[in-house]
């Protein structure tokens, strides 16, 4: 078995729903133990969060997918032995991950400045929606809100259409992996120099670091983005940029030359558009060139642009995705199994010295661990 190489790392996680929980996946995959800290009776939400209304047990799918590989621990932190108990665990834990709203944590007595008087080297990371001051911090932070608020509806979709938003948590998983990434600079400084650390994300901010892209032409210009009427891609890109629909499907185009693209499909009519008019005249051009790759389907055009070494690729849905060989190449998928039902979900994309990372266990029922975590940790003190 390979030697993962955050092994011997003690994450807790007092967290639910997903930002928080798909933080503490990533420390599992990666060879932390993460120990979910859940109230008894009820636990996690994300345990009742069913998507497609899937269920494993008496858990949902979802939870099983951002889960696994983790211990549960149940504990009233209202109770004072629980509340004991957990500052036991808190001692020898490296890291603590919380995603609740702010003020939460410190009315528990787990704030950071509580919690660093237990345990001075332990790296607090914490996640909220809006961050903890201004008007919007006791607002909900979730996902479609989020992506609402911020604008990064309205990067997505043509422009006579209204806002459309991602079809994934977009806001929630970006900020976990942020959340990882500041976690990991604090225990290296820690190594170095001994000392813990506070990390604070939003999903706000992360979503703004998001649109680093859009919102810096912003501040520059102060001219909000504009999507194409025709097959938007991205609000700042030119034309030919974006998805277009053949006979069979839809083809998307990334950049490349008018002239050039004209030449490769036999399109006389993009040739009377000149390079400088690529975004000045985006819509025309995408017009003229929606037109006519409707007429073929999406092979034949494959194979001109490919020929020319432009970059072009079909639009795929999952199954059609999952019979390329490109996909099968990577190993994806992996198997976990739950309540004796087996379930097919995403590995850890990340290769470790070109070995695969596979964390197969399931996702733990609420308080499972209870026992071997309270005599693991017991003699702290």
């Amino acid at each position: 078995m390979m030697n993962l190489p955050l092994k011997g790392l003690v994450v807790l996680e007092f967290s639910q729903y997903l930002a928080g929980p798909s933080a503490g996946l990533r420390f599992a995959d990666l060879g932390a133990r993460v120990i979910k800290i859940e109230r008894p009776g009820t636990g996690d939400a994300g345990r009742k969060l069913a998507i497609k209304n899937l269920w494993v047990d008496d858990n949902s799918l979802l939870f099983h997918t951002i889960n696994r590989n983790k211990e549960s621990y149940t504990a009233d932190l209202k109770n004072e032995a629980d509340f004991n108990a957990v500052k036991k665990i808190i001692a020898k834990a490296d890291v603590l991950i919380h995603n609740f709203r702010p003020g939460v944590m410190e009315k528990t007595g787990l704030g950071f400045e509580a919690v660093k008087l237990i345990n001075p080297k332990i790296i607090y990371a914490v996640i909220s929606g809006y961050g903890k001051e201004g008007p919007w911090k006791d607002k909900p932070g979730q996902d479609l809100l989020l992506q609402s608020i911020t604008g990064l509806a309205y990067t997505t979709g043509n422009g006579p259409n209204g806002p459309v938003p991602f079809g994934i948590s977009i806001a929630d998983i970006l900020c976990g992996a942020q959340l990882v990434q500041g976690i990991l600079a604090a225990l290296i400084r820690r190594q170095k120099k001994n000392t813990g650390a506070l990390i604070e994300v939003s999903l706000m901010e992360s979503l703004l670091d998001f649109q680093f892209e859009l919102l810096t032409t912003y501040y520059t210009n102060h001219q909000q983005p504009q999507r194409s009427k025709v097959s938007n891609g991205q609000p700042l890109l030119s034309a030919p940029y974006g998805i277009y629909e053949t006979t069979d499907g839809f083809i998307a185009i990334a950049m490349m030359e008018i002239a050039v693209l004209g030449k490769a499909i036999g399109c006389k009519a993009l040739l009377a558009f000149e390079q400088e008019e690529a975004f000045s005249k985006r819509d025309m051009i995408k017009q003229v060139l929606a037109d006519f790759l409707v007429t073929q389907n999406t092979q034949h055009w494959l194979s001109l642009l490919h020929n020319e070494g432009l970059w072009a690729m079909p639009v795929l849905d999952w199954e059609q995705m999952m019979q390329q060989e490109a996909y099968k190449v990577l190993s994806m998928e992996q198997k976990i199994v739950a309540a004796t039902k087996e379930i097919i979900t995403t590995r850890c994309p990340i290769r470790i010295n070109g070995k695969i990372l596979y964390t197969g266990n399931a996702a733990p029922q609420l308080g499972e661990h209870n026992e071997k975590i309270t005599n693991d940790f017991a003699a702290a003190e």
